[in-house]
């Protein structure tokens, strides 16, 4: 299994970032207004209607001008993501360029081949 602890330093000069700390990923969606979502049945909820092309995590951001996913409390999502043993990959901020929304939530097993 890949290491993707909070505690392994990021590679500077690598476009994409991967990571299972709460904190950075609450930090990421907090920056781009995203809240937690799923299309996904769960405890709180039915499924969404909408086909989710998510890779079976089942997770899933809401931005503000495009909420097509149930929102979910932060505690249920993360709750989610640590029972599955997913991994939160980003890009990388440019401080030249406007933030990416662009993400993928993958299980950690499958990090390297999906990426």
């Amino acid at each position: 299994m890949p290491d993707v602890s909070p505690r392994k330093q990021a590679d500077p000069d690598a476009p994409l970032v991967s990571t299972r700390d709460h904190q950075v990923i609450w930090k990421w969606a907090r920056a781009r207004e995203a809240e937690p979502a799923t299309g996904s049945e769960s405890p709180s909820g039915p499924a969404s209607s909408l086909k989710v092309a998510d890779g079976g995590s089942a997770l899933r951001f809401n931005f503000p001008s495009l909420s097509r996913f149930r929102q979910i409390k932060w505690s249920e999502w993360f709750e989610h993501f640590d029972q599955h043993g997913l991994v939160f990959v980003y890009d990388k901020d440019d401080p030249t360029r406007q933030p990416s929304n662009r993400y993928r939530i993958v299980r950690a097993e499958d990090l390297n081949r999906d990426l």
